[in-house]
């Protein structure tokens, strides 16, 4: 199976992998998408060294892909969030996350991103949010398909 998908991911400073994880599951259970199919995970880079999205990729063995704020505010989401903009400097972290991630188009010639068809993307699963009793912190995930692209790893 071609490995197309890539998951945004926002989360709180101190979120566990099994918070993530089952995040995951789930979303992909609903929406009827192959885990699989994962090609990696992307967030903000102030998250790049957030311990529960670390181990998730080492325990997946999948990338994550980093973008910053001013790139991230650049794309055209469903769903941008006010608060998020006022604590990251973005309104969007996992839904514009999971679209530049399996954007094809090298980031400098498609600004704005205001089309994800035009950059070869299909945004799958629009921003969903997690939290479990007496697990600390939050996730939130979106789910978006690289158009006829295969990732080996």
């Amino acid at each position: 199976m071609q490995q197309v998908l890539w998951v945004g991911i926002g989360c709180k400073r101190g979120t566990s992998w099994q918070l993530i994880d089952q995040a995951i599951e789930q979303v992909f259970r609903e929406n009827q998408l192959f885990q699989s199919a994962i090609a990696g995970f992307a967030t903000i880079d102030s998250k790049a060294s957030e311990v529960g999205l670390i181990e998730l990729c080492n325990l997946r063995n999948l990338p994550l892909k980093t973008f910053s704020a001013q790139i991230l505010r650049c794309v055209c989401v469903p769903n941008p969030a006010t608060i998020t903009d006022h604590k990251v400097g973005t309104p969007s972290v996992a839904e514009a996350a999971a679209i530049l991630a399996a954007t094809q188009t090298p980031l400098l010639t498609a600004f704005p991103f205001n089309n994800t068809e035009g950059l070869g993307v299909r945004f799958l699963v629009p921003k969903q949010i997690f939290q479990l009793q007496g697990q600390p912190g939050a996730v939130t995930l979106a789910v978006a398909q690289a158009s006829n692209m295969s990732i080996t790893i």
